[in-house]
Order: structure tokens, then sequence, then C-alpha cells
């Protein structure tokens, strides 16, 4: 069941989203080499903590950190601990946070020192196809609008869109109805409407799309072990068009 959101209940995940947008430009000036992935989490739940949140991850299904970290060819899920940053590699970061109750769900793929050509348009096309999607958020649209618009950008320019991990509806619970695939033909699902609130989350590969998770049981990866990029936002329908929740502006 799609449970619609009042005013008052998006501008709960507004606040929630704000927080959110600056612990992720805080993460965003700390990265660098030499950096472990436990130093950006601590840094992010002091943050989360500093304004007021709860990081939302934190013990969600027994995840054991307050961010996901996800290096090259980890897709999401990556468990902060002591590893360390190098030059040239991409970081993807996820991060959740809970105010008054309400959740907001964020990731971005940030570069580590000097990376690739290659790396950077991966990324680039990550963050992108998530404003394509973004253009068929309005009422009246199906859900897979959205998901079309992802998945044939993100073709165009020869790499692939996980199928196995999807965005989904958020609230007062992480993941509500309705899941959100990054792939699939138009005009299929859900019509759009007032008050549904959506984490858009396109996860793009260099190479297949197929993926496996380690034996923690959370890092999920790349099977052919190329690279992979995150890019996520909370959105909530109005009348007015897409709002964007998790930014500033």
């Amino acid at each position: 069941m799609i449970i619609l959101k009042s005013k008052q209940e998006i501008a709960y995940m507004r606040e929630a989203g704000k927080i959110l947008a600056h612990v992720h430009e805080v993460l965003k000036d700390a990265i660098k080499p030499g950096l472990t992935t436990k130093e950006l989490d601590e840094l992010a739940e002091a943050e989360i903590k500093k304004h007021g949140a709860e990081a939302a991850f934190k013990g969600y299904h027994g995840y054991p950190a307050s961010i996901c970290t996800s290096i090259n060819e980890e897709v999401v899920h990556g468990i902060p601990g002591l590893k360390t940053l190098k030059d040239g590699d991409i970081i993807s970061i996820d991060v959740g946070t809970i105010y008054k109750g309400y959740y907001a769900d964020a990731a971005k793929t940030h570069p580590v020192g000097v990376v690739s050509e290659e790396l950077q348009q991966l990324m680039e096309v990550t963050r992108q196809s998530f404003y394509e999607g973004l253009k068929y958020c309005m009422e009246g649209n199906r859900l897979s609008d959205i998901s079309h618009a992802i998945q044939s950008y993100v073709e165009s320019y020869g790499f692939s869109v996980v199928r196995d991990l999807v965005g989904h509806g958020i609230g007062q619970n992480m993941h509500e109805d309705p899941q959100v695939p990054n792939y699939g033909s138009p005009g299929r699902g859900p019509r759009l409407v007032e008050g549904m609130v959506l984490a858009i989350e396109p996860m793009v590969n260099m190479g297949t799309h197929l993926v496996e998770t380690l034996q923690d049981n959370w890092t999920v990866v790349t099977a052919d072990g190329k690279p992979s990029a995150h890019y996520e936002h909370t959105v909530a329908i109005t009348k007015d068009g897409p709002m964007i929740l998790t930014s500033f502006s």
C-alpha cells in the first residue's frame, strides 16, 4: 500500500533532508587519500546527532554503521571499517536520517583525489540519470516512466543499471511501497499523485548489470569487478512538480 504524505509530513521529511544534505557536504569535504571509511562514519554520526536527527541506518536490520561506504566495484551497503581510501578510487556514500519520526535517504559518489576520465563519466552519467528520471516525477505519469528514463539515459552511454536493487517509497519507514526500479518499459505501475514520496536511486555499473553479495551479507559488488556509482535523492510529488527533499534549495 502506498502511503500518501500530508504537507506537514513532507515538511518534517524536508527538515530531515536538509540535515542529510549538510552531512553529505561535510563528508564530501573530508574525502581524501589515506582516510578510513570508519572515520567517515564517525564524522557522519556526529554531524547527524549535532543537528538533532538520528542515523537511520544504524541498527537497521542489524546494520552496524551510520552510513554505507562502497568503494569502486562495491555497489551499495559497504560497511565502514579500516579500509583506506586511495588516490583514483571512487566512493559511494549512502546516508539516512530520521527527524521527528520521518526519514530521508540520499546517496552520492565522489572521487578520491584524481580519478580517470572514464570514472568521471560514470559518476556524471549516474548523477544525470537521476535528473532524467526526475523530469517524469509529475502527477498523472506512471511510476515506470521514471524507471524507463533512467535506463535509457544510462544505456545510451554504454553503462548498465543494476536490476537486483531498486529505489523505494519512504516516510515514517525507511522502505515503503512502491518499489522504484531503474529500468523497465514506460507507462506501467501506479500513477503518480500528490503526497507520494520516493527515494529514487540509480545504481550504475561500468560493465554488467549483474551483482553479488559478499560473505558479510551486506556488501553488494559488481559480478565482473568493474566500478559502480550511486546517486539518490528523496523526492516528493506535488501539484507543482517534484520537490527534492534532500538538498539545500
